[in-house]
């Protein structure tokens, strides 16, 4: 019995939820399959799964083994991919996907020096809101921030883009300045609609956490469009940090509620199990993260 084959074999009938998909999925008979993971009990010394139920479902000791074979697994990966891609020439197109603003502000601003490390790399940089198909539209790369849900796909943190409450002078001159975060409820207040909760803003402070269920007359699905608006006095947004930098730097926008800690959203790089063996991919991500 090849050890880390079954241990495969066995992480695969746990995710896919059936050995008959397994085995279409290694092209190999359901039998085998079965025959695979009963010789891997057998080398325990117990049962991986309950077989009085209809469906297949963990012993106590088939999940605590579950979660150890994945972490080998993902060390036995990132090894033998790393040795790959040692050995690959960091070269070829390579297709990226970043929020408009994000990838204006924050990536755009990196290319050159990556491209003076791997100058045979071709970068296509592609700004949109919108979560892209990565496989329907051949993209290499995605740079997504906010909580990663799809299926399938590979997510690498970057780190995490801090949050602040951000006014324009004009707009708290009319309406004045919130000193705490209840008295948002009573201004004007911008959602961004691409996150979940957009409505709900959350606080954390020495006296504990609070959730404020902000009011506007308008929401944007759009962060450029939220610092626009901002910066025409028409209300206050929670935005992050590196969308107002400039504007905090320059006087036209002031941050308030400094004293409270907003929720900061997670950065990540994302992209499908088979971009992992690419090495221009990887430099890439490696990049980034070295740089955010």
């Amino acid at each position: 019995m090849d050890l880390f084959d079954s241990m495969h074999t066995f992480v695969r009938v746990v995710e896919r939820g059936s050995f008959s998909a397994v085995a279409r999925e290694l092209n190999m008979g359901q039998p085998a399959v079965s025959k695979q993971i009963r010789a891997l009990e057998q080398y325990l010394g117990g049962p991986l799964f309950a077989r009085s139920t209809r469906h297949l479902a963990l012993t106590d000791q088939g999940q605590r083994f579950y979660s150890h074979c994945q972490e080998i697994l993902g060390h036995l990966e990132t090894a033998t991919l790393g040795f790959a891609r040692g050995q690959e020439r960091i070269a070829g197109p390579l297709k990226v996907t970043a929020p408009v603003s994000y990838g204006r502000l924050c990536i755009a601003p990196l290319i050159g020096t990556f491209l003076q490390r791997h100058p045979d790399v071709r970068i296509d940089l592609r700004l949109s809101d919108h979560n892209e198909d990565l496989l329907k539209e051949n993209i290499d790369l995605a740079i997504r921030i906010g909580a990663v849900k799809s299926e399938g796909l590979v997510a690498v943190s970057l780190g995490t883009s801090p949050r602040r409450v951000y006014a324009a002078p004009a707009y708290l001159d009319r309406h004045g300045q919130p000193c705490e975060p209840d008295e948002l409820t009573a201004h004007n207040c911008i959602g961004f609609t691409l996150l979940e909760h957009y409505d709900t803003w959350h606080f954390k402070h020495s006296a504990g956490a609070l959730d404020v269920a902000i009011k506007g007359n308008v929401t944007s699905n759009s962060s450029e469009a939220i610092r626009e608006m901002v910066l025409s006095g028409l209300g206050i947004s929670l935005s992050p940090e590196w969308l107002f930098a400039a504007d905090v730097e320059q006087g036209n926008v002031h941050s308030v509620l400094n004293d409270y800690e907003t929720t900061a959203l997670p950065v990540s790089a994302v992209f499908s199990r088979e971009r992992r063996r690419s090495a221009r991919v990887m430099a890439f991500v490696d990049f980034l993260r070295e740089r955010l």
